[in-house]
């Protein structure tokens, strides 16, 4: 089979948003079960406001997250909120087991969405300073299609462990799993640009697969 070659930093990201994308990949398709069977009071507009709360939090944050990253020049900074926001969200899903009460899931459902609002623009800030030039379609379809079929597996994966062990066992892999991700940044940290030149790409080629 051939390889699959990007540059240094382009294949750590991607497979950093492989690895924790899928892990949260195990809970998406049991998560409306979990509200409503675990949540006391916990109907489906309890998880309607839970997906509310994130994604409208998240898109008000991520805005001015994204702005204080662009004034301050360099990619370190950017790494160390990737990592910080990857981590933030790692305890969301253990947060889940202690609750039982809807203003808990909302809670978290808020915290989820401070960590992605810092995750997102950082990670999209360095992908996009050293994607490779002339395979700008190519890299971001791997990073697509690696998400596509990460997701589409641990999704089924995620329903079969919750029928078979709970609930409980399940947030505490996904926990797991999304730390080891979050901290994959960090292999790159020494790599990426400290004065924050745009122009500037790594030809540094990784194996990818």
């Amino acid at each position: 089979m051939a390889k699959i070659s990007v540059n240094k930093i382009v294949g750590v990201l991607i497979q950093t948003d492989l690895i924790f994308i899928s892990a949260f990949g195990l809970i998406t398709p049991i998560f409306a079960v979990f509200i409503t069977r675990q949540i006391q009071g916990g109907g489906v507009q309890v998880v309607g406001f839970a997906a509310a709360i994130y994604w409208i939090l998240k898109a008000i944050l991520q805005i001015p997250i994204g702005k204080f990253l662009d004034r301050h020049k360099g990619e370190k900074d950017d790494i160390r909120f990737l990592v910080l926001g990857y981590i933030i969200v790692v305890f969301v899903p253990i947060g889940y087991i202690f609750s039982f009460l809807p203003w808990h899931i909302y809670f978290l459902q808020a915290i989820y969405s401070l960590g992605m609002a810092m995750a997102v623009p950082a990670w999209a800030a360095i992908f996009t300073r050293h994607i490779d030039h002339g395979k700008e379609a190519f890299e971001w379809s791997l990073e697509s299609t690696g998400l596509s079929f990460g997701s589409g597996i641990t999704g089924a994966v995620g329903g079969i462990l919750v029928a078979k062990f709970g609930f409980h066992l399940v947030f505490i892999i996904v926990s797991v799993f999304a730390f080891i991700g979050a901290l994959l940044p960090l292999l790159i940290y020494k790599d990426v640009n400290p004065r924050g030149d745009h122009h500037i790409r790594f030809s540094k080629i990784k194996d990818l697969f």
